[in-house]
């Protein structure tokens, strides 16, 4: 009897290496995704063994990213995403990012932050890096006002809202 064979990652395109063009593309996928708050969904594009960075939290594998994910959109309610490509080279993406959340008392927040990634050959992020502030906002500050969702196209990103 020969020894079980494992089974291959699913491959996610774009792979690396990535060109700015296609870092931009694996940006906005990573954004649309997030937007959906579907920890099932979202956890889909890590490696079984990712290794993550997030505040003071440090899960390791898509089950630890899946309950926390979990816990973070039961907290940041209403959340809206915008992610922008800061720079890439190889394996690796540089991303800045914004959303708004509220949490259960109303309270509304614009929590601004970078994120460094690195992928595997078949595109899925092994590692992601993120440092993460929280800036209290009025609900008259918002800026993210589309549907629950992905970001509309022909909604301004972060660099034409200057954030």
């Amino acid at each position: 009897m020969s020894p079980p064979q494992s089974v291959p990652e699913a491959i996610r395109p774009p792979v690396p290496p990535f060109t700015p063009e296609s870092a931009t593309q694996k940006v906005r996928m990573a954004e649309d995704a997030w937007n959906t708050r579907d920890p099932d969904r979202v956890v889909q594009v890590y490696t079984a063994d990712t290794q993550w960075r997030n505040r003071a939290e440090f899960p390791v594998g898509r089950e630890q990213v899946r309950a926390f994910l979990q816990r973070k959109w039961a907290r940041e309610l209403d959340y809206r995403l915008i992610k922008e490509l800061w720079a890439c080279a190889g394996e690796r993406i540089a991303v800045r990012f914004a959303y708004e959340w509220h949490d259960d008392s109303g309270h509304w927040f614009r929590s601004y932050g970078n994120e460094n990634w690195e992928f595997d050959d078949h595109g899925l992020m092994r590692r992601r890096f993120a440092s993460i502030n929280d800036l209290p906002i009025g609900e008259s500050e918002r800026l993210f006002r589309w549907p629950l969702g992905r970001r509309p196209n022909d909604h301004p990103g972060l660099s034409d809202l200057n954030l």
